[in-house]
């Protein structure tokens, strides 16, 4: 089994966790061996007294092993469960962290360069992958317990003589080998298809979610399941080919299990009852060999999954967000034209023009092309931290968080107060609609919104940037889908909190009234290209 790249970082509690794990997984694996080989010798010895006649029946003790073997079956029990328990709750509290871990990774990099992840494949990875790798860490205390078993059986063998002993040794020293030989060839092609339709269909039906208004308004519905469809199925293929592989790697410990059994049986020597504990020894030595069958049926899903997941695992962790930045000591120019703090300017130009590439590029989303400079540099040689610290974005396409109205809010900053939650909404036009729902700020609203009108989720958007108390708010065509009357009083209270707050404003608008808050113009095609435009 190869091993995992994954750094899964345990705290002091998951890994005592799973080193009680590995003692009950030990005395499971151990009380299993034991149970099936006195029961083995219990039964040859009980038939062996009984022909011997009536004395012979009263002298045999059977209460002691009768009381062991109830004691063995208890213990058997309560360890498997332990073990299952223990490692379930290690391996799940280790894999949260890592899901955090990875999240904050790709959240923490440079969109300008960060490697292209869309919603459904991202999704694929941090949870269908890292439960491949849940399972990886549940196995783990299994293995070691499962040798010191076999080490175990292979002692009780000797009550058969050394060669059976040997002859089990052997048998169960090339299991592991021959087991990963066929778990490779009957796994590795269906575990890569597997895998592949996983992350496709996920893709896609995150894709299909977002364009379900288009999707009913124009009866796709049909076409979309079909392809859906068409993705399931091939799957469903993968995992029958899996399953296929599953039972050929049971039939083959079976017909192992039987076959190291026989050797055991045509090499003992000695007296009947102690040749039946030997056997039933052996045969549970093959069964204690289970986690090793297990882990050659995982190996290739899961090595497939740490491949997808090696692409986040090799991101660089995010930098440290500056601290106690000034706007007044940031100097900004949009092309030839010098920006002061607080200026109020709109990016015009003829819709395909740039517009949205440009903003886009100083909060920091896409790789520039267009000539601007931040604190007399290239904007493509400042940090993608720096440009957060400067740029609050509400963009054209408001994206929004499933969860609650606070929730989203909370994005811009984690520590913002009710008041100023209410505060915010109160500029964006949007706290009466707020204070009208049965919960408030704690209404959940589903993925991009939900329930909320195009209107809404964009004055919503706004809020949050308003909370974000950036130097500069960016406000990509802030009063689309909005009424004459609620556009006039949006910009009304937007004026005021500009001139409030000192905050600076690029504004980009097709429409007439967002346009009465700026106080200068610079048409994109006066911007120089940089040189690397594609």
């Amino acid at each position: 089994m190869s091993r995992s790249p994954i750094p899964v970082t345990f705290g002091l509690g998951e890994r005592v966790t799973l080193r009680w794990a590995t003692v009950c997984a030990l005395l499971a694996g151990l009380s299993s061996i034991l149970l099936l080989a006195l029961s083995g010798w219990f039964l040859t010895a009980a038939a062996i007294a009984g022909a011997a006649g009536t004395a012979a029946v009263l002298a045999f003790n059977y209460l002691l092993p009768s009381a062991a073997i109830r004691g063995l079956a208890i213990m058997r029990t309560g360890s498997r469960y332990g073990e299952r328990l223990l490692a379930h709750r290690a391996a799940m509290l280790g894999m949260a962290t890592l899901r955090a871990q990875l999240f904050n990774k790709l959240a923490a990099q440079d969109s300008r360069a960060a490697i292209d992840i869309s919603g459904g494949d991202a999704s694929g990875r941090l949870i269908g992958d890292i439960a491949a790798l849940e399972d990886l860490i549940i196995r783990r205390p299994t293995r070691p317990a499962s040798l010191i078993a076999v080490l175990f059986a292979v002692g009780i063998t000797f009550f058969a003589g050394w060669a059976s002993a040997l002859a089990l040794a052997l048998m169960l020293g090339a299991l592991p080998f021959l087991l990963a030989i066929i778990a490779r060839r009957v796994t590795a092609d269906p575990a890569r298809d597997a895998a592949d339709a996983v992350g496709e269909l996920r893709t896609r039906f995150v894709d299909f979610v977002a364009a379900r208004p288009e999707i009913i308004a124009y009866g796709l519905a049909d076409r979309v399941l079909a392809d859906l469809e068409a993705q399931a199925v091939r799957l469903d293929h993968a995992r029958a080919r899996l399953f296929r592989g599953e039972g050929l790697i049971a039939a083959l410990m079976a017909g192992y299990g039987a076959l190291s059994a026989s050797l055991v049986l045509a090499l003992a020597v000695g007296q009947a009852a102690e040749i039946a504990l030997a056997l039933l020894a052996a045969t549970a030595s093959v069964e204690a060999m289970a986690a090793f069958a297990r882990t050659a049926f995982r190996e290739a899903s899961v090595n497939e999954s740490l491949a997808r997941l090696s692409d986040l695992t090799a991101l660089p962790e995010g930098a440290k967000v500056p601290t106690a930045l000034e706007a007044a000591a940031m100097t900004f120019a949009v092309g030839p034209t010098r920006l002061k703090p607080a200026s109020r300017v709109a990016i015009t130009g003829v819709s395909g023009s740039g517009k949205t590439r440009l903003v886009e590029a100083l909060a920091g989303l896409r790789p520039a092309i267009h000539g601007i400079m931040i604190d007399d540099m290239p904007i493509a040689d400042c940090a993608a931290e720096r440009l957060r610290q400067y740029f609050a974005l509400s963009p054209q396409d408001a994206t929004l968080i499933a969860g609650t109205i606070a929730d989203n809010l909370r994005l811009a900053r984690p520590k913002v107060t009710e008041q100023q939650m209410h505060d915010a909404l109160a500029t964006a036009c949007l706290a009466d609609r707020i204070a009208a729902m049965p919960e408030g700020l704690e209404t959940r609203i589903g993925e991009d919104g939900g329930t909320l009108s195009g209107g809404e989720r964009k004055r919503l958007s706004l809020a949050r940037a308003l909370l974000a108390g950036r130097p500069w708010l960016i406000l990509d065509e802030p009063t689309e889908g909005l009424d004459a009357a609620t556009e006039a009083e949006l910009i009304a209270r937007l004026d005021a909190w500009f001139r409030t707050t000192g905050t600076g404003l690029i504004l980009v608008s097709h429409r007439p009234g967002p346009l009465m808050l700026i106080t200068q113009q610079i048409a994109i095609g006066t911007i120089t290209p940089t040189a690397d435009v594609s």
